[in-house]
Parts: structure tokens; sequence; C-alpha cells
């Protein structure tokens, strides 16, 4: 039988050799730090303080009342120097706390540890994992309490932690399962006493063998829990196409993972939901990847959020060459940035920074009708038709023929001959149909 995997997709050169074997860094930021309040999906968050306040790690400076939202708290201890718009990794200017770092860390316990977390009700786990402000660490940045708390119709069969990192470059889900893999697997209990009766299973794909050998190690004691080897092909972590590799069941158009009885979480997640619960933290930073050809020393580090994308690259030994790019997140599904003075937030999960050659820069030109977007895309959708119709504003005609359903992989525009800018278009298209829903 052959390793699990879904319909169509690509294969990129994962170029993950740049940074897989490097041990994850701490990095203690330098400069003021900036806390965008919006670094999820949902409401954004209001700011609890104000210029002048004194604020320790730990502290909640964020919150909304808003159900679809998450906290945020300050991962330094400081004073603060402004609340004012700040520029967005998405290109807008936020509402941001800003921070004057005092170097002394000090903290605050603003959450409990619950060591015995056995003895925890459903509700009373959910309750802490939305206090700590957890959303998806994979970069999607959804509210983890709202995943976890699916409506009363939906029976839940599988969890499924998402480790399979397909995105080209990144390396700190690698990482994550080689250095913490005992406190992921802790994670990974917590969410199942919440269901019980189902399996989790955690999917890694099949370059990572030294990961798929530690996290089984890790769960060689648990009955009710399946390590499944994926194939390596992109995009393997998005949910859907993770959803049928691992159980053969399709989420059907406008529907969501738990209407096939699954819920999905990233690796990283799984591991805050672990230091939210056991450790009484709130999730303050995280594990990201630094690297591309234009990085001096490519590496994975812990950063605290509020840090710059700045300092982020000066500690991987700065630039070897000048960028023509620098991407938050990866190559395929990441965010280009028009600024280095951009905060790491929650959904940061690498800082990739690329070089002429490996950006391949090229202009766009007509579509030649070879069909190879088709043939790419793991929706099943026509990418060239989709992006026609954007181009001529044909909206409704678009949301008819799922248009939707696209979830921005990219992988349309990374086999198109022409340099069609398919995903480019395709996501602009979403973001007008969403907005004149929400004007109506």
């Amino acid at each position: 039988m052959g390793l699990l995997t879904f319909k169509k997709g690509v294969h990129p050169n994962d170029r993950k050799h740049l940074s897989m074997h490097k041990a994850i860094q701490d990095l203690l930021p330098k400069g003021n730090l900036v806390f965008p309040m919006l670094q999820h999906i949902g409401a954004p968050c209001e700011p609890l303080v104000k210029k002048g306040d004194l604020v320790l790690m730990g502290q909640k400076i964020g919150e909304s009342k808003a159900f679809v939202s998450a906290p945020i708290y300050s991962s330094v201890s400081g004073t603060v120097k402004d609340v004012a718009p700040r520029l967005h990794s998405n290109g807008t200017m936020v509402l941001s706390v800003i921070i004057e770092n005092d170097d002394t860390y000090k903290e605050i316990p603003t959450m409990v540890p619950h060591s015995n977390y056995e003895k925890l009700s459903k509700d009373e786990l959910v309750a802490i994992i939305k206090e700590a402000g957890i959303v998806g660490m994979g970069g999607a940045g959804f509210p983890t309490h709202i995943k976890l708390t699916p409506p009363a119709d939906k029976i839940i069969h599988s969890i499924i932690i998402n480790a399979a990192e397909c995105e080209p470059y990144l390396t700190c889900d690698h990482r994550m399962m080689l250095e913490k893999s005992k406190e992921i697997v802790l994670g990974l209990k917590i969410i199942l006493q919440m269901f019980p009766g189902v399996s989790g299973y955690i999917g890694i794909e099949n370059n990572k063998p030294d990961a798929i050998e530690a996290m089984k190690k890790a769960c060689e004691n648990l009955s009710n829990v399946e390590v499944t080897p994926l194939k390596t092909k992109y995009p393997q972590g998005a949910e859907k196409q993770l959803i049928y590799a691992i159980t053969g069941r399709e989420v059907p158009s406008g529907k969501l993972p738990a209407d096939v009885g699954c819920i999905v979480q990233n690796v990283d997640t799984v591991f805050e939901i672990y230091n939210a619960v056991v450790n009484g933290k709130p999730l303050t930073e995280r594990v990201l990847t630094v690297t591309g050809e234009a990085i001096k020393e490519p590496l994975n580090l812990r950063v605290k959020f509020g840090t710059s994308i700045e300092e982020v690259i000066a500690a991987a030994g700065g630039f070897k060459e000048d960028p023509v790019k620098v991407i938050s997140g990866g190559p395929l599904m990441g965010t280009t940035l028009s600024s280095l003075d951009i905060p790491v937030m929650k959904g940061t999960s690498g800082v990739l920074c690329l070089t002429k050659e490996q950006a391949k820069l090229e202009e766009e030109s007509s579509c030649i009708r070879c069909g190879k977007c088709m043939d790419a895309c793991p929706m099943f959708l026509n990418p060239t038709k989709l992006n026609s119709l954007v181009l001529r504003g044909e909206y409704e005609q678009f949301e008819k023929i799922h248009g939707m359903d696209c979830i921005e992989c990219a992988c349309c525009s990374y086999v198109c001959p022409a340099k069609r800018h398919l995903t480019q278009t395709c996501r602009e298209g979403k973001r007008t149909i969403n907005i004149n829903r929400r004007k109506k």
C-alpha cells in the first residue's frame, strides 16, 4: 500500500535542507515591540492599556467581546509608548500597542497551571484555551476554542494533527516535533479528553522520517493515536486535503471539517494547548523559520510576539545578498512584505528571503489554454476561468462556479507556463465578495 495522499497537487522543491537540522534558538528582542490588535480571523481586539502604562510579561493588553476573536498578551515587561496604527503584514494600518522593552521580563501569573488536567471538564478546558489567546499557528489564525466547540449536531470521529508542513522552506513544525514531541502528545491527549471515544491521527509527510519516529515514540503508550506518514506533496497540509488523505472523507463545498466528523489542529497549536493548560501560559511567542537563499545563516527561532522582522533577520546573520522578495510564511501561501518594520505575530510561521534566481519574477502573458492549472488544483476548480471572471468583475458567476472554494494554495500559479496571477485574482475575488456580503 502506498503512502496516503490527496488528489492532484504539485511537487515543488521543498528547500528544507537550509534549516531542517538547525535546533530551535531563543531570540530576546532589543527594540520596541509592536502588538497589532488583529492577529486572528475575526473581530480585532480593543486595547486594554494606554500610553504611559507599565505592563508585565503575560499581561493581557487586548481583548474583544466578539465570539470570533482571541485576546492578546504582552510578551515582555515595559512601558506602553503609544497606542496607534502601525503597518501590518497584510499591508494595512492596524491599531497597535507599542511597548518599550525594559529587558527584565518580569512576569505576571495571569493563568493557573493544571497538572491534573484529567479532572477538568471540556468547558473548563475550552475556557482555558480561549483565555490563552490560542489560534491556528499554521498561519490561518482561526481561534482554536471555536474549532473545539463544534455544533451539537456534529459528531466528531477524528482529531487530526496537521504536522505535514508541506510549504517549501519552512521547518519550524519539524523542529518542534523533534524537540517537543512529548509536550505535543500531551496537548493531543487534552483534546482527546474533550471528545471521548474519538481517534487521534498525526499526519507527517515522509520527507521528515526523524519526526515520524520521534512522534511514534512519544505516542507508543496511546492506543487511540496513530502517527500517519503521508506522501510528500503540496498542499498536503491543507485541511480538506489532509482529511481526505487520512480518512478518505471529502468535505463538501461550503462545508467545514466538523461536517465530516473531523477537527484539524496544527502541531504548534497543539503544543500551545499543552502550554496553556499544564503550564498556565498564555500565547506570547512562537517558533518560526528564518530562511531563503538571501539569508546568511538560516535557522529556527523562538520569537516573542511584537519583535520586528528586521530583528529576526539580523539574528540569522542578515542578508548575504539583497533579497528581491521577503515573505511572511512560505513561498506559496505566504504574504510578501513591503517593509521589514513589521512585527512577528501569532501566524508568522516563517520569514523567507528570496534571491532573484529563486524568486523567478517573470511577466505574465496570455493564457495558452494548456489546462495545467486545472490538473494541479486540489479543489477541482478551473483557475483560468475564475481569473477571467474576476478581471471582468463578474463576481456572481465566480461564486456559481465555486470560486469561494479556492484555498489560495497557489498550485495553479506554480504550474502556469504563462505566469498568470491566478491565485492573486482568486484571492481578490473572494475578498470582494466577502466585503459585499458584509455590506448587505
